[in-house]
């Protein structure tokens, strides 16, 4: 008798985790199934996106800085000002787990007025000098579109070297002024690091 009862309460067992481990896959099916539906709606968080990447290879900390009109400049040592925030701040292949070089930007709303887009290369292992960059600027507008509106690349060659990639100005509507873009050079390192 007891011996037909511990196969019983083994097999009963066996059912319950298993039941258990069906039901589990079950659900993770279905919340995956709608993160995945939720995330093709999605747009990106910010009004003004600003971009940077350089070749996962080289290894490097090149920082992106940007500074919108009447705030103040944001990179590495200043994450946030009242428009933009630093999003991915990327240490380089060095520290970092990620194999991607890659930094961004965003900005909530689309100010009237000039804004600044600087490179500075931060750190490279000296036989990887120059470090190419290429930037990106993309506006989204109220019906949550997303366009580039502005790309360059650029070339950085000594530690310390910050580099304005783009001076820009955008009207009331969030358009990019018709000849606005220059690269007059403008410090924003030294300006958000106090």
């Amino acid at each position: 008798m007891w011996r037909g009862m511990n196969v019983s309460f083994r097999d009963m067992l066996f059912l319950l985790v298993f039941a258990y481990l069906v039901i589990g896959a079950i659900a993770l099916a279905h919340v995956a199934k709608n993160d995945q539906e939720q995330s093709k709606g999605q747009t990106p968080p910010g009004n003004v996106m600003v971009e940077m990447s350089w070749d996962k290879a080289i290894d490097a900390d090149v920082d992106l800085w940007v500074q919108a009109p009447g705030d103040v400049p944001v990179g590495y040592s200043n994450k946030s000002g009242m428009i933009f925030n630093l999003v991915r701040d990327d240490l380089g292949r060095g520290g970092d787990p990620n194999s991607m070089n890659y930094e961004i930007s965003y900005g909530r709303g689309h100010w009237p007025g000039e804004y600044v887009v600087n490179a500075m290369l931060y750190r490279v292992a000296r036989p990887e000098i120059p470090v190419g960059a290429k930037v990106k600027v993309s506006l989204q507008n109220q019906q949550g579109q997303v366009r580039q509106v502005l790309q360059s690349n650029v070339e950085l060659t000594h530690e310390g070297q910050e580099t304005t990639v783009f001076r820009f100005r955008l009207d009331q509507k969030g358009e990019l002024v018709a000849d606005s873009m220059n690269r007059i050079h403008k410090n924003l390192r030294a300006a958000g690091s106090s």
